[in-house]
């Protein structure tokens, strides 16, 4: 009635993976509720942590656009600041992805993402383009070993090519010790 929803932005996205052990009633695994992803809820890998987002706001996004852009939740804020006009505080992790969205204009990329999970044994994972590194049971063991999925030909992160890339794995290694902080 108002016509707000020819002048607004709406995003609409989802919690991070699918739920486990039929928790609510579900069946995740009779579903295939994450697809060739693997990993649920509380999990580092992709099935635990890909989440979809859908925009619309006519006028500014073409209807059916798709991408493959790789933002964390973090980035939502400097997009909407960048939308309402305005900047968001210099010290955050965020990049705005409004670029990505309206097809307009050159979209600043993540040199990487990284995560970290203290459930389940603690978990971390860093992404660094067509490479997800993930080190499991934490706790145990801090420094142990990180497993290497290249995400452009093994999206089900079966494989692990850790040891055809130690380089990349250093990297991670690397990044996972110096973004890490106590809480």
């Amino acid at each position: 009635r108002r016509g707000l929803s020819e002048n607004t932005l709406v995003l609409f996205s989802s919690d991070n993976g699918p739920t486990y052990d039929r928790l609510g009633g579900t069946d995740s695994e009779f579903f295939e509720s994450n697809g060739p992803l693997s990993g649920l809820k509380g999990s580092v890998y992709e099935g635990g942590m890909r989440v979809p987002l859908i925009a619309r706001w006519p006028g500014q996004i073409a209807a059916g656009r798709v991408t493959d852009h790789l933002a964390a939740c973090y980035d939502v804020l400097p997009t909407l600041a960048e939308v309402a006009g305005t900047a968001p505080s210099a010290d955050i992790d965020g990049i705005s992805f409004l670029a990505t969205l309206t097809g307009s204009g050159e979209q600043k990329q993540h040199e990487f993402l990284l995560w970290e999970f203290h459930g389940y044994g603690g978990q971390q994972a860093v992404r660094m383009g067509r490479w997800k590194g993930i080190r499991l049971n934490c706790y145990k063991d801090p420094n142990g070993p990180i497993k290497l999925y290249d995400l452009e030909k093994d999206l089900a992160e079966e494989n692990d090519v850790a040891d055809q890339h130690p380089e990349i794995v250093r990297k991670m290694d690397q990044l996972l010790r110096e973004q890490h902080s106590d809480s």
